[in-house]
């Protein structure tokens, strides 16, 4: 069965990330394995992946390996400076459930937006009584290097379809 609109896919991969600066390029280094353990489950069309990514993989069939680069551009796209953001210290206290080690610089907070949206911002600096946030995706500006396999395609059920995610996906929807 191959992959389209409406089919479920699952697939096995490891993600690398490369940075391409100044016409230097970093060597890519690996930040996920998705193996036959924990494969990734999504309903083609509703990865939360970028677009290019469902695209590429677009036809292919069950047991087909893929390999492929997205560009910056194609993934995430480069930081914007008006994701950086000062918030008062205050507004991460014990008291909503954050503790004085999570607020170390380099650590990622998990955060809700207004819609309940989980997100999370990186600590830039931790200035005692504010913090600088960074709201990028953790992958901006980033080229991302997938190698895998497409473990299985099926078609979505109803509830599926009617609540674009599968059931037994321990993705990215948790």
């Amino acid at each position: 069965m191959k992959i389209e609109e409406k089919k479920v896919v699952g697939l096995t991969y490891e993600l690398k990330v490369s940075r391409d600066e100044d016409d230097i390029e970093s060597a890519p280094f690996s930040v996920e394995i998705r193996d036959e353990e924990d494969p990734f489950y999504f309903l083609f069309g509703q990865s939360g992946l970028p677009e290019k990514f469902e695209e590429l993989l677009s036809g292919k069939n069950e047991g087909e390996d893929f390999s492929f680069v997205l560009s910056a551009q194609e993934a995430y796209g480069d930081a914007d400076d008006e994701l950086i953001i000062t918030l008062p210290t205050s507004q991460f206290s014990g008291e909503r459930g954050f503790s004085p080690e999570m607020l170390d610089e380099g650590n990622f907070l998990p955060l809700m937006d207004e819609n309940g949206y989980s997100m999370q911002a990186k600590i830039l600096k931790n200035l005692g009584d504010q913090l600088i946030l960074d709201f990028n995706h953790p992958l901006v500006g980033f080229d991302l290097h997938f190698d895998g396999k497409i473990i299985e395609v099926r078609p979505a059920t109803e509830e599926e379809m009617q609540h674009g995610h599968v059931h037994g996906d321990h993705g990215a929807h948790d």
